[in-house]
């Protein structure tokens, strides 16, 4: 722990006035616990929940901070997420389709209301196993030594039968996604839960030319590639490896510097420092995940610093109620961006089968809102960067610029 401690020491090297961006989560909890030790004076924390019972972890925060005495800032999402999503896409500059960058932008304005540096707890979990598709994984062994008849004709039937819920997990959407992913190849491991497109799905929602253009491109090759680089025998630390080399590296933190940086905040990650990344990556894998426990060591080594309630709690996930969002606020946007005669104009996909994920999301019937919202960055993103004239461009720049001066 003396590692990491030294870890957030250093960042904590600043002209400016500096804080921590606090989610609740064991490692978010632990900078700030650390924090807390070398500071002379409270930490200040920002937070951001939600109304929606079952997304906000608001909670848990408040209890870090009173534990700490921090000066803690709250703000609940009430905001219209049509307006924000035509700025925040232009932001990226790329297709970007992790849709948890509007809870990081916000909180990172607020933060920049009070401070000029903040630390956060990304990294934790690619460094200690800390998301549920490790645990998957681990259970996709015990699942298939059932009977394939009793898999395919029993469970996964009666699976597929359920709607989805309006709750940012639960047992029917666990149950389902768990099914989703059984259909991907197996060498592909715990990625087979990050991924929302089956190959069959891809046929049917990519258009003849571009399916023509893709023909025989292997869409997974780059992970297998990593996992074939990755230098240990220890599955669980090849996987870990696979998720700093992508998920971390093209999603995490490109989320976290775009937005941060939109708001012109300065985000520092203290668990990924390099020395502490070499150390962790020596540690075996089943000092990490045991059983359905996560972050093992790590909440081992945290327990008489943090309180119970956050080393006891489950993964929950940087995120927002994206599903419902899309049958409410984004649902004009969606219909705008996603309207037949642009599909077909632009040529990517197939119109027809577009349609129909859009009405069963509308209907419940599925919960297509990954596939969706994908689909809606990549339209806003050709209408600003692909198909605009000079003067839309210009008016582009002109309000991502504004934007980034709020």
């Amino acid at each position: 722990m003396e590692l990491l401690q030294d870890a957030v020491k250093i960042r904590l090297m600043s002209d400016v006035p500096l804080g921590a961006l606090l989610s609740g989560g064991v490692d978010s909890s632990a900078v700030v616990a650390l924090m807390s030790q070398v500071m002379d004076r409270p930490v200040k924390t920002f937070s951001i929940g939600f109304k929606e019972a079952t997304y906000d972890e608001s909670n848990y925060a408040r209890i870090v901070a009173n534990h700490f005495n921090t000066e803690h800032h709250e703000f609940i999402i009430e905001t219209n997420a049509l307006e924000l999503t035509e700025k925040l896409v232009r932001h990226l500059d790329e297709p970007f389709g992790d849709f948890s960058i509007f809870p990081t932008y916000l909180v990172s304005k607020m933060a920049r209301e009070y401070v000029t540096v903040a630390l956060s707890g990304d990294g934790g979990d690619e460094l200690f196993g800390g998301y549920d598709t490790y645990i998957a994984n681990k259970a996709a062994n015990a699942y298939q030594r059932i009977p394939s008849i009793v898999r395919q004709n029993l469970i996964e039937s009666l699976v597929e039968k359920l709607p989805p819920t309006e709750k940012k997990k639960g047992f029917v959407n666990r149950s389902r996604r768990f099914i989703e992913g059984m259909r991907l190849p197996g060498d592909l491991k715990h990625t087979r839960w990050m991924i929302f497109l089956q190959e069959a799905e891809k046929a049917q929602l990519y258009s003849r030319d571009a399916r023509d253009e893709l023909n025989g491109f292997d869409t997974f090759e780059f992970i297998r590639n990593y996992f074939g680089r990755a230098n240990t025998k220890d599955d669980l630390n090849q996987q870990l490896y696979v998720d700093i080399k992508t998920y971390l590296v093209d999603d995490i933190l490109v989320k976290v510097d775009r937005m941060s940086m939109a708001t012109s905040l300065e985000a520092r990650v203290p668990l990924l420092d390099h020395r502490f990344v070499e150390f962790t990556s020596s540690i075996p894998g089943r000092l990490k995940l045991q059983g359905k426990g996560t972050k093992h060591i790590f909440k081992t080594a945290m327990r008489d610093m943090l309180p119970p309630q956050i080393l006891k709690r489950g993964k929950e996930g940087f995120s927002i109620p994206i599903k419902n969002w899309l049958k409410d606020e984004l649902k004009p946007l969606m219909l705008d961006v996603l309207k037949p005669s642009k599909v077909k104009r632009e040529g990517f996909f197939n119109s027809d089968y577009v349609q129909k994920l859009v009405n069963e999301h509308l209907s419940g019937i599925e919960n297509h809102s990954h596939r969706l919202w994908a689909m809606i960055v990549f339209g806003i993103w050709q209408e600003v960067y692909l198909r605009s004239d000079r003067t839309t461009y210009e008016k582009a720049i002109q309000t991502s610029d504004e934007f980034a001066a709020v």
